[in-house]
């Protein structure tokens, strides 16, 4: 049985939580939560991968389908693509052990080790095929304004309208504030700051003049100019803040240790299988290598600076 959950808004639709609860696991409701799960993760015989931010955007989730098929078919093992979920819920699902591989943003993996009882750990991470990245595991963050604005730069932006997508998103509020910080603006920069909850709904915004300004990935702004997004055609990147590691692959540390050490020989030998190569080349990816927890200093010294200001908060 696969729970198909790609579109379900934990924050819009709360019923969709307590289903994978339940998919999962009945026991997950005991007073034996963490054993149990624990147990589960080692034992069952599909593989749960999770995605909560992406090398592509949500136009791509197609390319998901077809990298987790084929890891399916790789692994010889049924393999469950869940989405659709926030970035600390997919967090919370990872650490009660109903997730058992995930593509993450660096900023949540950041957060999610300072736990003592994480159970994420870095496992690889995507180098993408554009020159701008240098041949390295990193991205950007862009700051796009509606291409008939009078924003021109960032120092124009006083008194605009922000619409970000999660406040633990890396690319779309960490670089932000900590560029903010390093300006000096750490209050009333903007005459109003809403939540989006997507990258792509941020873009959408203010393509449409519903906001001002956005901080976006740079990789979901790459993949909806490949895929001829209409939206994007009306925007400008004023500002590129970066770069910081990429959205990492992360892994459960309850899992098999076999399915652990074959899914890394699949995602890092994709690259020389044809049919493996032409998903990567959908996505935009070159390949997958091993990165260590160096890749991400630069967005848990951002956060960190935010904390010893006192400026969690864009305002």
């Amino acid at each position: 049985m696969k729970l198909d959950i790609k579109l379900c808004k934990l924050t819009e639709k709360p019923i969709c939580f307590l289903l994978v609860m339940l998919f999962f696991s009945s026991s997950l409701i005991s007073g034996e939560l963490t054993k149990t799960v624990q147990s589960d993760a080692v034992e069952r015989d599909s593989v749960k991968v999770a995605l909560s931010a992406a090398f592509v955007s949500e136009a791509g989730i197609g390319v998901y389908e077809e990298l987790v098929n084929y890891i399916s078919v790789k692994l010889d093992r049924k393999v469950d693509l869940i989405s659709g979920f926030s970035y600390t819920t997919i967090n919370n699902m990872f650490d009660s052990g109903m997730i058992d591989f995930a593509f993450v943003c660096g900023l949540p993996l950041i957060l999610n080790q300072q736990n003592s009882d994480s159970k994420m750990e870095l496992l690889l991470a995507p180098v993408m095929k554009n020159s701008k990245y240098n041949d390295k595991p990193v991205y950007y963050s862009y700051v796009i304004v509606n291409k008939k604005s009078k924003y021109k730069t960032f120092s124009d932006l006083k008194g605009s309208r922000l619409v970000f997508n999660d406040e633990i998103s890396n690319s779309g509020y960490n670089m932000l504030r900590s560029h903010l910080i390093d300006l000096g603006e750490m209050s009333g920069y903007f005459s109003d700051v809403v939540r989006s909850g997507s990258h792509e709904e941020s873009i959408r915004m203010v393509a449409l003049g519903e906001a001002d300004v956005s901080a976006v990935d740079s990789l979901v702004y790459d993949f909806e100019i490949e895929k001829n997004n209409v939206y994007v055609k009306k925007l400008n990147v004023i500002e590129t803040l970066g770069p910081a590691g990429i959205p990492p692959v992360v892994v459960s540390s309850v899992i098999d240790l076999n399915v652990r050490e074959e899914m890394i020989k699949v995602l890092l030998e994709m690259k020389e299988d044809p049919v493996g190569k032409a998903i990567l080349d959908k996505a935009l990816v070159d390949r997958f290598i091993l990165v260590d927890n160096k890749n991400y200093d630069s967005i848990r010294d951002m956060y960190n600076k935010a904390k010893m200001s006192g400026y969690l908060r864009i305002k």
